[in-house]
């Protein structure tokens, strides 16, 4: 029987994170005190780096944002256009 993954939320998350930030105990430590793996400790940390410079954004569009608004724009218009091509083919005559 295999085992089950453990599902860690945000909040825990972010608390190893930042004890992994300060410091004060080695990775080792923390992956023995909260039983999580060595490595997804700092895949965690990586990743609170990686996105504290976003945190600080809130309410400002960044370019990411607006290259999404253009390809969901697109997308849209590719939803209509395959919307009206079905409904010609279904309303056209059956031989």
């Amino acid at each position: 029987m295999g085992q089950v993954r453990k599902k860690h939320n945000s909040e825990f998350k972010a608390k190893v994170a930042i004890a992994a930030l300060k410091g004060d105990t080695t990775i080792a430590e923390l992956s023995s005190r909260y039983g999580v793996h060595a490595s997804q400790i700092h895949a965690w940390k990586k990743a609170l780096l990686d996105g504290a410079g976003t945190l600080f954004g809130v309410g400002k569009p960044s370019f990411s944002d607006k290259c999404d608004e253009a390809k969901l724009a697109e997308l849209y218009a590719k939803i209509g256009e395959l919307t009206v091509e079905r409904d010609f083919l279904q309303r056209r005559p059956k031989l």
